[in-house]
């Protein structure tokens, strides 16, 4: 398999991802960090007062929703220019090229498991108990990651013929942060829409986030099922599509 065989390339590329990321920056790799923070404390003062949650959970809860929309966002938007990005790559020698796109994606899940991570000692700073169920973190997580994967095969393909997809996808982006539940509780969605609603597989993945970390749930197997489907569907028609549209890569690009 094209993984094993060219796993000491995809760990190059992606930390070179990562460098080339943060190259610029002064604070370089801590932006990551302090990006989601402040963006929470936005949000708080923005609504706090609309939705009457206690000051920690509020905080808390939006903050999860952040890190967790955060890797969608971040990771699609980078492995969507993977394989223009790199046509020397694409052009000059044989490789997989999907090995582009995971690298991308695998660079924001290195982001992404250490936004958790300070997700989880403010966790502990603001007296929420850790339960077992954070166990279920990296099973849950690798789902985001297979998830993400499959749609960046497909953007990533499509951005190579379609170059104002990237504008399109940004503005999706913004309508899909207010269209999930990052600042505001699932109790203000009307119970008739509820189940349609839940069907967005970036809904369920933000619940079950907020479920094993904020509230110490075990996430309900109807939840985890969607996450799966979606992600099996999302695979398959991003695989598709990238194998349907790689053979003129070199010419486009």
């Amino acid at each position: 398999m094209w993984i094993t065989e060219y796993r000491d390339l995809i760990s190059i590329l992606t930390v070179s991802d990562l460098r080339v990321k943060y190259q610029s920056s002064v604070l370089g790799f801590a932006w990551s960090l302090v990006n989601p923070l402040l963006m929470m404390l936005v949000l708080y003062i923005v609504f706090s007062n609309v939705f009457h949650m206690s000051e920690n959970q509020y905080a808390l809860y939006i903050l999860i929703g952040i890190v967790s929309w955060r890797f969608l966002q971040n990771g699609s938007s980078a492995a969507m220019s993977s394989i223009v990005g790199k046509p020397g790559l694409v052009t000059k020698v044989y490789i997989p090229r999907q090995i582009l796109v995971l690298s991308s994606v695998l660079s924001g899940f290195v982001s992404s498991l250490l936004e958790f991570l300070v997700l989880i000692c403010l966790l502990v700073a603001f007296g929420v108990p850790i339960s077992f169920t954070v166990l279920l973190f990296p099973f849950i997580h690798l789902l985001f990651l297979f998830l993400l994967y499959g749609l960046s095969l497909g953007l990533a393909s499509l951005y190579v013929y379609y170059r104002d997809l990237n504008q399109i996808w940004e503005v999706l982006l913004q309508a899909g942060f207010f269209l999930c539940p990052i600042v505001y509780p699932l109790s203000t969605i009307p119970e008739q829409y509820l189940p349609l609603y839940m069907l967005n597989p970036i809904t369920d993945l933000i619940t079950i986030y907020r479920d094993i970390f904020l509230y110490g749930q075990l996430p309900s197997p109807a939840t985890i099922a969607i996450v799966v489907i979606s992600g099996v569907l999302l695979f398959s028609v991003g695989k598709l599509l990238f194998d349907k549209l790689e053979r003129r890569f070199a010419e486009a690009v």
